[in-house]
This record gives C-alpha cells, sequence and structure tokens, in this order.
C-alpha cells in the first residue's frame, strides 16, 4: 500500500493528538515517580498528605488524558481508515484481482500507527523541555522536600513503543477486517456510501424542492463524516472544557497555561480537520451547482448546513461526558479519607468560552474554504480525487 503525502496530511490530527496527550502524561508520570525516590523523607502527617494529594492529582491527570485522548485517538484512527479504504477501492481491487490476499494488503496499513510513533515522540521531547520548568512550580514554597529531576527510561516504553505497537497492530486487524470484499465489488466501488432515493426529485422554479431534498441525501450518504464532525465537535467541547477543569488541580500559572494551550491546540486541529473534510468530499457537487447557475450562499446551504446539527450533539455529548468524567475519576482518585476530596462543579464560563470560539472556528472554517471552492476552477475541482 503506498500512502500519498496527500493521505499522509489528513493523520495530523492523530499525530498532534498523541503529542498532547504524551505531553502531559510524560509531565505528571515522571514528576510521580521521582516523588516516589523521596517518599521516605516525609515524616510529619501534613506533609505526608499533601504529597498524597499531590500524587492522586498527577495520577487523575494521566487518567483523564491518557484514557479520553487515547479513545478519541482510536476513534478518528477507524474513521481514517474506513475513509482511506473508501477512497481507494478501485486500487486495492486491484491488488487482490492480483492475487494479495487480504492479510498482505492490510499489512501495509501499519503506517497509520507511524503517526502515533512520531506524536509521541514529539510530546515526549516536549515534555523533557518543559520538565524543569514544571519541576520547579510545583514544588516550590511547598512543604515536600527538593525532588531532583530524573530520566526514567521506562517512560520510552510506555509512551513510545507500546502506543505505535498497539495502534499499528489494531490499523492492520481493522483494515483487514474492512477489506473482506471480492476483488471485483471493490473495483466497482460497490456497497459505498451512495444513497438511492425511490422517488423523482421534484424541480420547481424556485429551486427549494431539489436543495432541500440534496442537503437530505448528501448527509445520509455521507455518514462518515457526519460521525467525524460530530467526533470532532465532541474533542472540542470535551478538550476545551476539561482542560480548564484539570488546570484546577496543576500548580502553578505555567501548568496551568500548558493545560488550556494543550486542550486548545488539540481541538482546534480536529476541528479544522473535519471542517476541512467536509468540504472537500463536497467539492464537486459544489462545483456542479455553480455550473447550473446556484449562488454561493445557496450551495453552502444545501451542502454544508446539514451538519450543523451533528456538529451541536457533538458538542451537547463533549460537555456531559467532560463533567461525568472528572467527577468518576475524582471519586476514584481521592477515595482517601486522609485527603479532602476537592470540590468540583460545572464551570459555566469555560462552558460559555467553549460554545463561543466553536461557533467562530466552525462557521469561519466553513466560511472561508466555500470561499475557496468558488475561486478553484471547475476543471481542477473534477479532476481531484
Amino acid at each position: 500500500m503506498i500512502v500519498s503525502p496527500k493521505d499522509a496530511a489528513k493523520l495530523l490530527g492523530i499525530l498532534v493528538m498523541t503529542a498532547c496527550a504524551v505531553l502531559v502524561c510524560s509531565l505528571f508520570m515522571n514528576s510521580n515517580i521521582d516523588l516516589a525516590r523521596i517518599k521516605d523523607q516525609i515524616t510529619d502527617m501534613e506533609s505526608l498528605i499533601i504529597y498524597d494529594m499531590t500524587v492522586s492529582s498527577g495520577i487523575m491527570t494521566i487518567a483523564v488524558t491518557g484514557g479520553a485522548l487515547g479513545l478519541t485517538t482510536l476513534v478518528m484512527l477507524f474513521f481514517y481508515i474506513k475513509h482511506y479504504i473508501d477512497t481507494h477501492k478501485p486500487e486495492l481491487g486491484i491488488l487482490k484481482a492480483l492475487g494479495y490476499s487480504n492479510w498482505k494488503v492490510a499489512k501495509g496499513f501499519w503506517v497509520f500507527g507511524l503517526s502515533v510513533f512520531l506524536g509521541a515522540i514529539i510530546g515526549f521531547c516536549l515534555a523533557y523541555v518543559f520538565m524543569p520548568v514544571f519541576y520547579e512550580q510545583m514544588r516550590s514554597g511547598g512543604p515536600l522536600p527538593d525532588v531532583p529531576l530524573h530520566f526514567n527510561p521506562e517512560l520510552i516504553v510506555v509512551f513510545l513503543v507500546l502506543p505505535a505497537i498497539a495502534f499499528s497492530l489494531i490499523s492492520v486487524l481493522y483494515s483487514y477486517r474492512r477489506l473482506k470484499l471480492p476483488a471485483l465489488e471493490l473495483i466497482r466501488r460497490k456497497n459505498s456510501s451512495v444513497v438511492k432515493k425511490s422517488g423523482q426529485v421534484r424541480f420547481q422554479e424556485t429551486g427549494k424542492p431539489f436543495l432541500k431534498d440534496l442537503k437530505h441525501n448528501t448527509v445520509r450518504g455521507r455518514f462518515s463524516l457526519v460521525f467525524f464532525i460530530a467526533l470532532s465537535a465532541f474533542i472540542y467541547s470535551n478538550n476545551t472544557q476539561m482542560s480548564f477543569g484539570i488546570a484546577e488541580f496543576g500548580a502553578g500559572g505555567m501548568m496551568a497555561a500548558l493545560m488550556v494551550g494543550t486542550g486548545f491546540v488539540l481541538s482546534i486541529t480536529a476541528l479544522f480537520i473535519a471542517v476541512t473534510t467536509v468540504i472537500r468530499a463536497n467539492g464537486k457537487t459544489i462545483a456542479m451547482l455553480r455550473v447550473f447557475g446556484y449562488s454561493n450562499r445557496e450551495c453552502s446551504g444545501a451542502l454544508l448546513s446539514g451538519y450543523r446539527p451533528a456538529a451541536c450533539v457533538g458538542f451537547i455529548l463533549g460537555t456531559a461526558y467532560q463533567y461525568g468524567l472528572m467527577r468518576i475519576i475524582i471519586s476514584l482518585v481521592f477515595n482517601n479519607e486522609a485527603i479532602a476530596k476537592p470540590a468540583y462543579s460545572f464551570d459555566i464560563w469555560a462552558f460559555i468560552i467553549s460554545l463561543l470560539t466553536f461557533v467562530v472556528l466552525y462557521e469561519g472554517i466553513m466560511f472561508l474554504y466555500t470561499v475557496r471552492i468558488k475561486r478553484i476552477p471547475l476543471k481542477e475541482v473534477m479532476q481531484e480525487e
């Protein structure tokens, strides 16, 4: 299997997501390992309680960040593999017709796990760049002894080697399952995401029934894009609001800024890739509507506005998910009676900030790419794969 640079660029979201997860988890995991080395030096009860709270906060951050981003990365990986197979069915069908087995073709999909490995390397290196400042702010002015910074090589296995192997194996196994189709069906693109309506499309002078039916069929015929838009809204809502919540348990302004900044970078990347994927997938249809004289506003309303309900649902689910997950993790981690359970409630200001920025980004990216497609020559749009 040959993955072109254009296909590899679509994995940017997985790379950024992995980098953010490894960055945060490496900081707290390395800190907890180094803290364990000084536990014997702690003698008074007050310092011991603060030690337990610090370790518990680190575990909570690792669990929330690693769990949420790991699951989201897995879902995005499935989407990219499915999207790649759907758009390259003829080429894959030809390989099978030439005698390549499903397993032999599927083995080439290990490269999708490479994006996880590259993102993990970036996040791991950034973690050790921030580590000295992180240690200084986490320990300054507290009753705990100074914690020397150590390089813990076992983290390389935990955050670099194991995720790369796991996601590569998952990519191969999932693609093997998706390729269980006869070669002829792949070549003819049979069972692809095309929806046929039994009734006839009605045309009137106003064009409203046609555009309405077109919007309905476009959304139904590209369910994977509907899911991806909902997923991106889920990621944005979840990570931006969760970053504010986790920042409350981190000591120092540097850690709070890091958590919030990481959440925004990750969320904006996912949203940007989702919206651009929708625009490009509907590029040919928009081009044909332009040929028949429809305005840019009508094209946008018919083909792009249908994804807004999915974005709203994804945002609401992301809000509920991050709130429920934070409450569960806090209950599990701070279950020691000697440690006061931190107060956590729904942050209305984080919700408002997340909602407003989401609307601005979503509509802004939609508008910019709609204008961009309008300026692309019809011949160039129709020749894109």
